[in-house]
């Protein structure tokens, strides 16, 4: 009798344990789908925003614990040629920005740019720090400063004097003004465009700016439309590169494995109460 409970006893910790195990690995799973869908979220809330970049959530699974080594003897002269490993869960590793060109939406506004290919227009924020975008819609503000909705300056800094006429904005970003009375234009300046090495690298600040990091590495400030940088579309804005269709497609894939996360939590826990309540 004493053998018989004390076989019990061991068989009631070892399923316990599963269960556990199970509860706890189906509730990773729960909070890595709650992830998806918030980044799914997000893309869906801007899909009207302007030069928007979409996100996707990368996930990665947890450790193991191994309880049998492939490999390792199963008797004197054979070994196991499969393992045995038991898995933790899942969990989210990054967020990450695709950089897929949006749409060009023609605005025929002067002070709308794009640009076409790779870059960011560099912003000067008010703190002096270079912040960078692709959200090219712009606007001259009561000094004559080219500035972006916030208010901060377009690098390196451009002003139209009183009189100005028209803005002509080449390819390469070269500014040229019309004053009243002139035929020839004046060259005000030039709009460069800066590249990263690792642009996913990049820290989203909000209001469509970002930030470089030690991952992104050093901008590179370039010509528009040398090398690999893009060329500057005047009278244009980029558009969002989300695409409804994917997203729907992502959040009923994130739904699905929620609820069966939900469902396996649910079976672990009655299978606990029915080792709980053998007596």
């Amino acid at each position: 009798m004493y053998k018989l409970m004390t076989i019990a006893a061991l068989l009631f910790s070892t399923d316990s344990h599963s269960m556990m195990r199970a509860l706890n690995t189906a509730a990773t799973g729960m909070a890595t789908q709650e992830t998806h869908v918030s980044t799914i979220s997000n893309n869906v809330a801007n899909l009207n925003t302007t030069a928007y970049k979409k996100q996707r959530a990368e996930m990665e699974d947890l450790l193991y614990e191994t309880v049998t080594e492939a490999g390792a003897r199963s008797a004197e002269n054979s070994q196991y040629n499969v393992g045995l490993q038991i898995g933790s869960g899942s969990r989210v590793s990054a967020v990450r920005k695709e950089f897929e060109q949006g749409a060009p939406q023609l605005t025929n506004n002067p002070f709308d740019l794009m640009i076409n290919g790779d870059g960011f227009f560099g912003v000067i924020s008010p703190n002096g720090e270079i912040m960078y975008t692709r959200d090219g819609s712009l606007n001259v503000d009561s000094t004559g400063n080219l500035v972006t909705k916030q208010g901060y300056r377009i690098f390196p800094g451009v002003t139209f004097a009183p009189g100005t006429k028209s803005v002509n904005i080449t390819e390469d970003g070269t500014i040229e003004v019309y004053l009243e009375g002139q035929i020839q234009p004046n060259v005000l300046g030039q709009i460069p465009v800066f590249t990263f090495i690792n642009q996913v690298g990049l820290k989203s600040y909000g209001g469509n700016l970002l930030r470089q990091t030690n991952s992104s590495g050093q901008p590179i400030q370039m010509v528009a439309g040398q090398s690999n940088a893009g060329r500057i579309q005047q009278g244009a804005l980029e558009s969002s590169n989300v695409s409804i269709m994917n997203e729907m497609t992502n959040l009923i894939r994130a739904q699905r494995a929620y609820e069966m996360n939900s469902k396996v939590m649910g079976v672990a826990d009655q299978m606990l109460q029915t080792v709980n309540n053998i007596r």
